[in-house]
């Protein structure tokens, strides 16, 4: 007879890092420790224990979700949602099943355009993890086929080579956990402000307004494959403005006139400055 061949482990415990498998209920994952995380009705998995939060609940307020969901599915950074499928098409074309970490992904917005977008979308294995329970609940929601989880991206609950490919959108990462869950020769895709993202709106902010620094050395372990720089024009209406502001760490330092000015502006075109970079696995 055939040796028993256990399942791979798609996670693994926060607490004692063991391997984590779906229990016989299916509604559950527990480790060998018997530390067990029920899914939640949505079907997400909440692996950001109590002891390694350092508020409440962290990550953004549901104020900030709001403000994001309604600035995105607005469609501003479609375009920019496009190259980035267009450049995970790439690394597809040379392997038939691509498996993808999201990291912050919030509502899943960048998800859910691969998912459109990609040619071959039906053979990405596509995950995402975030520090915001509010967000992944809604995540779950609106794409129940992709597994998605509350965790810190600095303390990243899979095990070792899980992915093929980590996406990276404006969002905190270790460059040593980048490392250890991914595959040999796996690809990191980084999406990082440009020098002039948002010009104008930091104009009304700051007296004197500097460009945004380029990222000048790559993640520890990494190699630079290519870079695409991603530039255009939007012009959002005044809620859709405010709704821009409070995305950003901008909104730390506009007080309530900055606010009322940009709000009342009939009319501002706004620059957006993406630089994409595709990153190898030393």
């Amino acid at each position: 007879m055939p040796s028993f061949i256990p399942p791979t482990p798609l996670y693994c415990c926060p607490v004692c890092n063991d391997p984590l498998f779906l229990q016989a209920t299916g509604k559950s994952y527990a480790c060998s420790q018997r530390h067990s995380f029920d899914l939640a009705k949505e079907g997400y998995l909440n692996l950001l224990p109590v002891q390694f939060k350092h508020s409440k609940e962290p990550g953004d307020n549901k104020a900030m979700m709001t403000a994001r969901r309604q600035f995105l599915e607005a469609g501003f950074y479609e375009p920019m949602a496009k190259a980035v499928a267009m450049m995970i098409d790439v690394v597809q074309s040379q392997q038939p099943t691509l498996s993808l970490l999201d990291l912050g992904c919030g509502e899943g917005y960048y998800n859910r355009k691969i998912a459109n977008y990609c040619k071959s979308s039906e053979q990405l294995v596509l995950q995402g993890i975030d520090i915001a329970k509010f967000a992944i609940a809604a995540a779950a929601k609106k794409q129940p086929e992709t597994q998605f989880v509350v965790g810190s991206c600095n303390r990243l609950p899979y095990p070792n080579k899980s992915f093929d490919m980590v996406l990276r959108i404006f969002a905190p990462s270790d460059d040593q956990e980048l490392q250890r869950v991914l595959k040999s020769n796996g690809h990191l895709l980084t999406v990082t402000p440009g020098p002039r993202h948002l010009w104008q709106l930091k104009e009304f902010i700051y007296s004197e307004v500097k460009a945004h620094a380029e990222e000048s050395s790559a993640p520890l372990g990494f190699d630079r494959l290519t870079t695409q720089r991603i530039s255009y024009k939007i012009s959002p209406d005044a809620q859709q403005r405010a709704a821009l502001l409070q995305m950003t760490p901008f909104a730390w330092h506009a007080n309530a006139e900055t606010q009322l000015a940009l709000n009342n502006t009939e009319q501002l075109d706004i620059e957006t400055d993406f630089v994409l970079t595709l990153w190898r696995l030393s």
